[in-house]
C-alpha cells in the first residue's frame, strides 16, 4: 500500500453536508459523481494533500443506507492507494484478511475498488483503490 488514498464519511445528504465541509475546508468539493452499482453520491474535497470523500445513498439498500442507518453519519472507511489491485488482494487473502469482492469493480473517482471485510480489520472497513490506467 503507497499512502491513504482518501477518507470517505458516510452523509445523509450532500446537499446539506457538502456546504459544511465547504465551511470546513475553505473549498467546494472538486469532483462530484454518482456510482449508480453501489448505490452511492459522492463529493470529493481536497484538503492540502489529503482528500475526502463524502457518501450519500440514492436508494434504501444501498451500503451507505444500511450503515447510517445502524451507524449514523460519520467515517464509513479508509481508503489506501495500491500500484497492483490484483497482486494486493491476493496477497491480503494470502495474509488471512477477507476480501469482500472477488473482482476488483469500478468505483468513483477513476478508481478500481475492492474492499477487506472489518471483521478482519479490527472494525475498521478497508478499500483498496487503483487508478484505472
Amino acid at each position: 500500500m503507497k499512502k491513504i488514498e482518501h477518507i470517505g464519511i458516510a452523509v445523509k445528504s450532500l446537499e446539506t453536508s457538502n456546504p459544511l465541509f465547504e465551511k470546513l475546508f475553505g473549498a467546494a468539493p472538486y469532483k462530484e459523481e454518482e456510482v449508480a452499482s453501489e448505490g452511492v453520491k459522492t463529493s470529493f474535497f481536497m484538503n492540502g494533500p489529503n482528500k475526502i470523500e463524502l457518501l450519500e445513498a440514492t436508494n434504501e439498500e444501498s451500503p451507505i443506507a444500511k450503515f447510517i442507518a445502524k451507524k449514523g453519519e460519520g467515517i464509513h472507511h479508509i481508503a489506501f492507494d495500491v500500484e497492483d489491485i490484483i497482486v494486493e488482494m491476493e496477497r491480503l487473502k494470502g495474509e488471512g484478511f477477507i476480501i469482500l469482492n472477488d473482482i476488483p469493480k469500478k468505483g468513483a473517482d477513476n478508481k478500481l475498488v475492492a474492499f477487506l471485510h472489518p471483521k478482519t480489520t479490527n472494525g475498521v472497513l478497508i478499500e483498496l483503490c487503483q487508478e484505472i490506467r
